[in-house]
């Protein structure tokens, strides 16, 4: 079964493409033209460290959400084409979304994901 993300019990996303690889996380969504509304991708770090996501060869305005081990919400950001920039400590799950998402399903800090 594919997994479906999932915000306090409401699914936000139904595409999901988990990265564990160092070169997948490295590439993330760099070259594509655009995601759906129904699409995430989620980070998944070997433990809970400081990770920097760089807009580099993006070529959309993204929204990412920071998770820690219990996959609740870290820190929230929208980052713009080629120069946006995050930086978070003690993260265990990245997952990056179409613009927009953070006000659709509005939410917040302390949040429980599920995937």
């Amino acid at each position: 079964m594919l997994p479906v993300l999932k915000y306090n019990g409401i699914e936000i996303a139904r595409t999901v493409e988990l990265s564990r690889t160092i070169l997948s996380q490295t590439v993330g969504l760099m070259f594509r033209k655009n995601i759906s509304s129904d699409y995430s991708m989620i980070f998944i770090l070997e433990k809970p460290s400081s990770v920097s996501i760089h807009m580099l060869f993006v070529f959309f305005p993204i929204d990412v959400i920071f998770l820690n081990e219990e996959k609740r919400i870290k820190g929230l950001s929208r980052l713009k084409p080629w120069l946006g920039f995050k930086t978070m400590k003690n993260v265990k799950y990245v997952i990056e979304m179409k613009a927009g998402t953070i006000e659709k399903f509005n939410l917040s800090a302390c949040g429980q994901m599920e995937f």
